[in-house]
This record gives C-alpha cells, sequence and structure tokens, in this order.
C-alpha cells in the first residue's frame, strides 16, 4: 500500500467518524455561514448585556443592584444555545476585566472581587445551562405547548438560581456573614427573579421555534 493510499483510507476514516458524531460536537467550520452567524449573534446579545448591565436601580438595604442582567442572560442561552450563549457573556466580562466600562459604567479587575462578584462570574455558567436547557426541549419542535412552556420556565428559574451558588457565598465573604448575604443578596431578588424568568420564556418559546436555527451547521 502506497503512503498516499494510505492516507486517503485514514482521512476517510476520520471523515466517517466526524460524521457519527452528535450534530452539536460536531465542529463549525471557521468559514461557514452557521460560523459567521453565531460570531454576529454572540455579538448582539453581548451588546444586549451590556445594555441591560446599564438599567441598574439601587434599593439601599443591599449592595447588590436590581439590573436586567440576568434576562439578558437567559435570552443569550435561550436563543444561542449553549455554547454560544456562553461566550457572549463571557467575551463582555473578559472585555470589563480590561478596564472598559461595560458592566454599570463601570470596568476594571476590581469588579471581580467586589461584593458581587461571584454573580459575575456565575453569569456565562447560567447561560450555558439555560442555553443547554433551552436545546432540550425546543431543538425538534415549532410549536410549544403548555406543558414545554412550563418546564422551560422551570429550568429558566433554575438555571438562573445558579448565580446565587457563586454570589451568596462570596457576598458573605465580603461582608463577614452568610444569613446577611442571603437576607441582602438573595431573598430580595427571587421574586423578580421570578418574572423574568417568564417573560424570558414567553419570548424563547414564542421566537425560537419559528426562527430559522442561528447555529445550524453546514455539511
Amino acid at each position: 500500500m502506497t503512503t498516499s493510499q494510505s492516507n486517503s483510507k485514514e482521512l476517510l476514516h476520520a471523515q466517517s467518524n466526524a460524521n457519527s458524531l452528535p450534530n452539536q460536537l460536531q465542529p463549525i467550520r471557521p468559514n461557514s455561514a452557521a460560523w459567521i452567524r453565531g460570531m454576529v449573534f454572540t455579538a448582539l446579545f453581548a451588546a444586549l448585556f451590556i445594555a441591560f448591565s446599564s438599567i441598574k436601580i439601587s434599593i439601599g438595604i443591599t449592595p447588590v443592584p436590581i439590573t436586567l442582567q440576568t434576562l439578558a442572560v437567559m435570552l443569550a442561552g435561550g436563543f444561542l444555545g449553549a455554547a454560544y450563549g456562553f461566550w457572549s457573556i463571557t467575551i463582555v466580562l473578559a472585555l470589563t476585566a480590561t478596564g472598559l466600562p461595560l458592566i454599570h459604567g463601570n470596568g476594571g479587575l476590581s469588579l471581580f472581587y467586589g461584593p458581587t462578584a461571584g454573580f459575575l462570574w456565575m453569569f456565562p455558567v447560567c447561560a450555558l445551562f439555560i442555553g443547554w436547557a433551552t436545546d432540550l426541549l425546543l431543538r425538534r419542535t415549532r410549536t410549544v405547548g403548555v406543558v414545554r412552556y412550563v418546564f422551560l420556565a422551570v429550568l429558566i428559574y433554575i438555571g438562573d438560581l445558579l448565580s446565587y451558588i457563586g454570589g451568596v457565598p462570596w457576598l458573605a465573604h465580603k461582608i463577614h456573614s452568610f444569613d446577611k448575604a442571603i437576607e441582602v443578596g438573595m431573598t430580595p431578588f427571587l421574586a423578580g427573579d421570578a418574572i423574568k424568568a417568564v417573560v424570558a420564556t414567553l419570548l424563547i418559546g414564542t421566537l425560537r421555534p419559528v426562527l430559522k436555527p442561528l447555529l445550524q451547521r453546514s455539511r
């Protein structure tokens, strides 16, 4: 067997293995229309996250302000899916760490060890989980019934609550009281988070099934 024949067989074998992978695990070609769409929509939802971060209401009893950040995280995960939803939020945080004033008009590394830093760390994880859950529920359907809406709302809310896994312990570390951290950093926001989850569910459940898949892969 010649070297060229051996190389051809290895190439065919690699292509066969790639085609046997689940669709969501296959790499997107950098020059494909899917990759370009992914980058465009990642940038758009990153901009949405920045815009929603600029809306801040301080309620006085807590260092954690009321914002629409979490709604942007829900929408990024729900519309973009797990991977691109994760990166749309991560890119903003990375740029903020370099000093760009993208979060509440502030920037720099100090945001990432301040009282609310734990919430920021978890936002990409929230988008990742919400994207995974939305893909699971809506990937193969064009109509969303009541049951799917309910499951989607619950999963989006759970995804949002993941932010407290990092946010509350870090806030407790900064103010030296776990009970106080729950009181000022979690309890006042649960009802608002539920409302945002319902809004996100209605938008995602209504629009995503009728949109052409944003990240459809080119073969």
